[in-house]
């Protein structure tokens, strides 16, 4: 989608701190943003805490339930033969059994060329590991070839109503938009029968609404309610915000602070869909007030509409221990991609991906619509220009940790429509890197400790924050939006007496950008209402705003 970048000169806060590298008295000191006692919009850091598996409060469990072998239905490696239909007869059956299960796969190649739907909760798909005897999953042509998925007859039909097209006049591209430009996955996890995606008026159903919500206030557990029905404490359910007030409703000035940047259309064009949402576990029901397990993102206002409604997902469903690999292809152009995707996770809480690598990939780990979820030590690497790496769409509360990006990408770590309140955490990207912040009302995201090695523009800058989205979506983000104890290595250049500039956005209202460093010096150029502090100093004192904050609610 499109990449913008800030050119220099713009009427920008440009902040350049010199500080000698390592410096320990400065290094040593507390952001000024966690010093603020009395909060307000100016020095407002969200918490980001509660992104991960069981918001960050359980670790990834390391055994689930009954073991079951996928050999014993067929499933044979290193025979060079398609494995698709023993591995889906595999899947079937061990989701029949009650209870907590794992399908255990061999080690050795499998061949896959069909979807592998994940589609009941407490089941784990694992493999022998990601090394010379671990399990590979070989996908030998792309989802282009499989049948076409039941539950994206909707987005192909809105590519085809909208006449979705990359067009590229320079490189004599006009094609349609791959209905797996953002979507679709060889594993796939999915609850039978509901939707992935609103797209088309048409398909909209009315909600279960368990009750309406009145008012509430950002950073608080709990709010007034009316209209309750069925309304249980252990409920997972969806709380959701809406603007049915056009090109000037308040919860748009809410999101971007009524700061001066262009509003997309998406934004009124849909009033029945919701602007902000969160999915929330229900701690607490008295009279009438509702306490849940996470803060509220923002403040609820009447005319916000909130309501909680049935949230239709799947729980503790794990993929991990195994490689994904795809054949060295083509590129054709960005957005028709032909499919070589490996996981789409849509509609699951408190679950995770863990230890798997995937190879040549168009996407490798795609999302919609979780929540709760830790994605855990997954590399990409090859030679393919990929689309995404692990991206995050439709999250709330997801945690990627630990990340290794060797390959080119488009957007190699993003944050994308609807992301809200997750974490990229200890990453590590080593080609063209791009904290990618990619429009669709995201808001509340954080780069936490992430490591990146840039090569600079002949001009001496890097647009290390640049994003993407298409205008109906714009600006780039909402408030609060958060960059902690970035790590730059720059590549080439480094006899320069000149800063390196790092470009942010000039759509960006309220990002907190605290700790750049690396073995250069930098400027940082970021608009509007940007607090930028500790650039060129490592922060010793709060290495990770993550671990910080969850440390600190975990004692209380």
């Amino acid at each position: 989608m499109l990449m913008t970048q800030l050119k220099s000169p713009f009427l920008l806060s440009i902040i350049t701190l010199f500080f000698s590298f390592g410096s320990a008295s400065m290094a040593q000191e507390i952001p000024e943003i966690l010093k603020s006692q009395n909060i307000d919009d100016s020095n407002y850091l969200p918490d980001f805490s509660f992104a991960g598996y069981h918001n960050g409060e359980v670790i990834i469990p390391k055994t689930v339930g009954k073991v079951v072998n996928a050999v014993d239905y067929g499933v044979i490696p290193n025979d060079g033969l398609d494995d698709s239909k023993a591995l889906k007869k595999a899947i079937e059956e061990a989701s029949k059994i009650e209870g907590k299960v794992t399908l255990q796969l061999p080690a050795g190649q499998l061949i896959l060329s069909d979807i592998l739907y994940l589609e009941r909760s407490y089941f784990v798909l694992r493999g022998a590991g990601t090394g010379e005897n671990g399990t590979e999953i070989y996908c030998p042509r792309p989802l282009l070839y499989a049948d076409d998925p039941e539950v994206l007859k909707e987005l192909r039909e809105y590519l085809l109503k909208f006449d979705k097209r990359q067009r590229e006049k320079e490189n004599n591209v006009d094609l349609p938009f791959s209905q797996y430009a953002w979507a679709g996955g060889f594993i796939w996890t999915k609850v039978p029968g509901v939707r992935v995606k609103s797209y088309l008026q048409k398909y909209e159903q009315p909600y279960d609404v368990v009750a309406k919500v009145a008012t509430g206030k950002r950073g608080e557990f709990s709010f007034k309610v009316s209209e309750v029905k069925h309304l249980n404490v252990g409920d997972i359910l969806e709380l959701q915000l809406f603007n049915k007030d056009g090109k000037n409703g308040e919860i748009i000035k809410d999101l971007y602070k009524n700061q001066d940047v262009e509003i997309g259309s998406h934004h009124w064009d849909f009033p029945d869909l919701p602007l902000v949402r969160q999915q929330v576990v229900v701690k607490n029901i008295s009279n009438n007030r509702v306490t849940i397990n996470t803060p509220l993102t923002m403040d609820i206002k009447s005319n916000y509409k909130a309501q909680l409604v049935v949230w239709k997902h799947l729980e503790e469903v794990g993929i991990e221990h195994l490689k994904v690999t795809f054949p060295k292809y083509p590129r054709v152009a960005h957005h028709v991609e032909p499919g070589f995707n490996a996981i789409y996770l849509t509609r699951v809480f408190n679950s995770w991906v863990n230890n798997v690598v995937i190879e040549n990939a168009d996407s490798g780990v795609l999302s919609e619509e979780i929540a709760n979820v830790t994605i855990k030590d997954v590399t990409t690497k090859g030679e393919n220009f990929a689309h995404y790496t692990v991206m995050m769409q439709g999250t709330y509360n997801v945690l990627a940790q630990g990340i290794k990006v060797y390959n080119k990408a488009v957007h190699p770590l993003s944050f994308n429509t609807f992301a809200s309140k997750s974490v990229y955490l200890d990453c590590e990207v080593f080609v063209d890197p791009i904290l990618d912040q990619h429009s669709g009302a995201n808001h509340q995201n954080l780069f936490d400790g992430i490591k990146v090695h840039v090569s600079p523009n002949d001009d001496n800058s890097y647009p290390l924050f640049a994003g993407g989205g298409a205008g109906y979506w714009k600006p780039s983000h909402g408030a609060f939006s958060t960059f902690w104890n970035i790590e730059v290595n720059i590549l080439d250049g480094l006899d320069s007496k000149n800063p390196v500039l790092l470009n942010g956005m000039n759509d960006g209202p309220f990002v907190r950008i605290v700790g750049i460093s690396g073995n250069h010096q930098f400027e940082v150029a970021y608009e509007p209402k940007a607090h930028i502090e500790f650039v060129n100093v490592s922060i010793k004192s709060v290495p990770s705003l993550y671990r910080y904050q969850l440390k600190k609610r975990q004692k209380q």
